[in-house]
């Protein structure tokens, strides 16, 4: 089991806790990671953009002048894609974008991400986190403190406002319960914060 130590809000270690190799210590499988990302941007995707081709643009049913001897260009119809506000060439239609994946490849996905973490001491541990007001100060004195500079997300194991309220206008920091965690929020941020009390719910689920 790998142990890591645990911080509290001011960046200091007040112990350590061992973690179960089922969920943190398993092989990193990179076309399953890859798999579970690609599954959940193209889930997020809504695919209701459409606009109107030349079939489905109102009127231009008459042919706008006889087809020669005018001396100009013959043409059939005023909706025509060359005209203004002519149909659109090759016009996006509303699609379904979604993808499937299996459960276990899901939580395949999600396991290797969080080994990766912890074998490459991306993935830290606080005994609690909470803040006495829903203030940008705050978590931005919890960042300095345990020195994340770069794009992090911590996971709550139970959703607080007054954090995520407070984490919110900080750029390089997200927050997400242990309930949302996916494996495109673990691979997206270099770091990965976690509580004490989501460690033990990952267990929980994941360990089993």
């Amino acid at each position: 089991m790998a142990n890591v130590k645990v911080y509290n809000m001011k960046g200091e270690a007040v112990g350590d806790i061992e973690l179960s190799d089922k969920v943190f210590g398993a092989e990193y499988n990179e076309p399953l990671i890859h798999q579970a990302v690609v599954t959940y941007l193209c889930n997020q995707r809504q695919g209701t953009k459409s606009t109107l081709t030349r079939t489905e643009v109102r009127g231009g049913g008459a042919k706008p002048w006889r087809q020669k001897g005018t001396g100009r260009a013959r043409q059939g119809s005023i909706r025509a894609p060359q005209w203004t506000k002519g149909g659109v060439v090759f016009a996006p239609k509303s699609r379904d974008f979604s993808k499937k994946m299996n459960v276990s490849a899901k939580r395949g996905a999600l396991i290797s991400a969080l080994s990766k973490k912890v074998a490459d001491g991306e993935l830290f541990v606080v005994d609690e986190l909470k803040v006495a007001a829903p203030k940008t100060k705050e978590m931005e004195a919890f960042r300095k403190a345990m020195k994340l500079e770069k794009r992090t997300v911590v996971v709550m194991d139970e959703a607080d406002e007054n954090v995520i309220r407070a984490a919110r206008n900080l750029p390089t920091l997200s927050t997400i319960s242990v309930s949302e965690i996916n494996t495109y929020e673990i691979v997206a941020n270099a770091v990965v914060v976690l509580t004490k009390g989501s460690v033990k719910k990952l267990e929980e689920v994941y360990a089993s």
